[in-house]
């Protein structure tokens, strides 16, 4: 269990990231694993073309997604532009707490931007989330005005933010941005609980049920009385 080749802070902390390969390939237990591996836009295009198969048959394509894909702006950028030049649909999902700039030039070779909103009003987003929502509302308010095929993506969380005034807060928002084709109420799950538990870090929302499919039309009221075309669970 402790060899002693990591240091204490290491076998305290319940992810333990390695340095390098290196440090894998030298544990001599096994319990350092490598996930996940570097590649450059060329290859990772070159991979996902091979389902272009799947793509052509079903009308679907590619989504980069994430956590935060305008992490790595440069990169997304360039997969998005070599997909296109190939053909093939591309959507982007971001959070839009990003740079202006990022988030503009990624979306320009995106044919479709899935958008995340999560809170209006400024303070509540922030003791929500631990960020402000100035940034993400801004680069929203540009971005509709550059790019026609918006889809907001709203992840619906009992108690957080599921009342009348978050969206009627919300629809009055959207309503003038011109680039927004539709908003999808996502219900909220706890699928991603036992991800806190194997890193020991703090669930928070334990114990939030999942919103039924009545309560999501209760909460599409506001957007669909702005006359904003809304979805429940991201369906057509």
């Amino acid at each position: 269990m402790a060899c002693g080749r990591c240091s204490a802070a290491e076998l305290d902390n319940p992810v333990v990231t390695a340095r390098d390969a290196r440090d894998v390939a030298l544990c001599p237990t096994g319990a350092l694993q490598e996930i996940g591996a570097s590649v450059d836009a060329g290859a990772l295009v070159e991979t996902l073309l091979q389902d272009r198969i799947f793509f052509d048959d079903s009308g679907g394509g590619v989504t980069l997604s994430g956590g935060e894909p305008l992490l790595q702006a440069p990169f997304v950028t360039e997969v998005l532009s070599r997909l296109r030049a190939e053909g093939v649909h591309t959507a982007l999902d971001t959070s839009g707490f990003c740079g202006w700039t990022d988030l503009r030039d990624a979306a320009a070779q995106a044919c479709v931007v899935l958008y995340d909103l999560k809170l209006f009003d400024r303070a509540r987003h922030e003791a929500a989330t631990g960020v402000s929502n100035e940034r993400i509302l801004g680069n929203l308010r540009a971005l509709s005005a550059v790019h026609d095929h918006i889809w907001i993506r709203i992840p619906i969380v009992p108690g957080v933010n599921d009342d009348e005034g978050n969206m009627a807060a919300t629809a009055e928002f959207l309503r003038p941005l011109a680039g927004i084709r539709r908003v999808d109420l996502l219900a909220y799950h706890a699928i991603g609980e036992a991800k806190f538990a194997r890193a020991g870090l703090p669930y928070v929302l334990h114990g939030t049920p999942t919103p039924t499919a009545a309560q999501l039309e209760t909460v599409a009221t506001p957007l669909r009385a702005a006359g904003l075309h809304t979805t429940i669970g991201g369906g057509a």
